[in-house]
C-alpha cells in the first residue's frame, strides 16, 4: 500500500502570491483529491484566509526553521494518518503534478528509504551549486544517494522522525537537515536525491539573511561537537574554517563568522551522539566524509 502524504509549510506571512501559488500546485498533484494533509504555520504572523484544505496553525512567535519545522510535525501527529512528511518553502513550486505520486512509489518500494532530496531550481531551471547535496563538480540531473538534504523541498518518512527525532530546535537556521541527515544515517536509512522531484524556487544568496554568518559558523561548531567522533571533530572545523577563509567574505562577514564560532565553541548543545565510524566510512564511500 502507498505511504499516506503530509505537508508542512513555514510562512512568515510575507510572501502571499508566492504561498498562494504553492498551495495551487500541491492541489494539482495527482492523487491530492484523496486527501493529502497541508499544514501551514504562521511564524509569529497572522495568516489571511486559506483554503478548507489547509490546517493553518499561527504560531505567537517565529521558532525558527527548524523549530517551526517540529510544530508541523507535531500538528501532523496530532491530526494523524501521515506515513512520509513533505516540506516545502513557501516560495517554491511543484511544476509537476506527478511529484507527489513519485515520492509515494519511491517510500512504498523500499523499506529502507528514510529521506528524499528534492532538486531545487529557478524558473530558468537552473540549480545553484549550494542546492547540490554532493562534493566537487555535481550535476544536478543526477540522482542517487547522498549524504544530507536541502532544507526547502524534501521528504521525511515519518518512522525516521520517531526513530532518531526531531529537527535541532536549537540551531533556528543553518545546518539542521545536515545534523537530522547524520543522525539518520548513523541509525540506518538512506537518503537519496532525486533529479525528477523538482521544487521551482527563486535564486537567492544565503547571506541575505542578517546573522546568516554567525549562525552558520556557531552551528557548524555544535553539528561537530554534536556528531562527530572525537578525533574528527577538529579536523572538521579546522576544514571548514579554511573553507571560509578561501571563499573571501566580506570583513565584517568574517568578524560575525569568527563571533559565531566562538559562541559554538563555549556553548553546549546537547545531547552529544557520536555516530559509528561505520557510519564515516558509509558517508566516505558516498563521497562525502564528515570532515568536509
Amino acid at each position: 500500500m502507498e505511504p499516506t502524504l503530509g505537508v508542512v509549510v513555514l510562512t512568515m506571512g510575507d510572501r502571499p502570491a508566492e504561498l498562494a501559488a504553492l498551495l495551487a500546485s500541491v492541489a494539482a498533484q495527482q492523487g491530492a483529491e484523496h486527501g493529502v494533509r497541508t499544514v501551514l504555520l504562521g511564524q509569529g504572523a497572522a495568516l489571511p484566509p486559506q483554503p478548507d484544505w489547509v490546517d493553518v496553525v499561527e504560531l505567537p512567535e517565529n521558532l525558527g526553521i527548524p523549530g517551526g519545522r517540529n510544530a508541523g510535525i507535531e500538528r501532523l501527529r496530532e491530526l494523524g494518518g501521515t506515513d512520509v512528511l513533505v516540506v516545502l518553502d513557501d516560495d517554491g513550486l511543484l511544476p509537476r503534478t506527478d511529484t507527489f505520486r513519485l515520492v509515494r512509489e519511491a517510500f512504498a518500494a523500499d523499506p529502507g528509504l528514510g529521506v528524499l532530496a528534492f532538486r531545487i531550481a529557478d524558473e530558468t531551471g537552473f540549480t545553484q551549486r549550494r542546492h547540490v547535496p554532493r562534493l566537487g563538480n555535481a550535476d544536478p540531473m543526477r540522482s542517487g544517494p547522498v549524504t544530507t538534504f536541502l532544507g526547502g523541498g524534501h521528504a521525511i518518512r515519518m518512522s525516521v522522525i520517531d526513530q532518531v527525532g526531531l529537527f535541532p530546535a536549537e540551531f533556528f537556521y543553518a545546518h539542521e537537515e545536515t545534523d537530522f541527515a547524520w543522525r539518520a544515517l548513523d541509525a540506518g536509512w538512506r537518503i537519496d536525491y532525486r533529479a525528477d522531484l523538482l521544487l521551482q524556487h527563486p535564486r537567492t544568496d544565503p547571506a541575505r539573511h542578517a546573522t546568516y554568518y554567525r549562525r552558520t559558523a556557531r552551528n557548524r561548531v555544535w553539528l561537530a561537537k554534536r556528531h562527530l567522533p572525537a578525533p574528527l571533530v577538529p579536523l572538521h572545523l579546522a576544514a571548514w574554517t579554511a573553507v571560509t577563509v578561501l571563499r573571501r567574505p566580506p570583513r565584517a562577514a568574517l568578524r560575525a563568522w569568527t563571533a559565531g564560532f566562538a559562541e559554538g565553541l563555549r556553548t553546549p548543545c546537547p545531547p552529544r551522539r557520536p555516530m559509528r565510524w561505520r557510519t564515516v566510512a558509509r558517508m566516505t564511500r558516498l563521497g562525502r566524509p564528515p570532515v568536509l
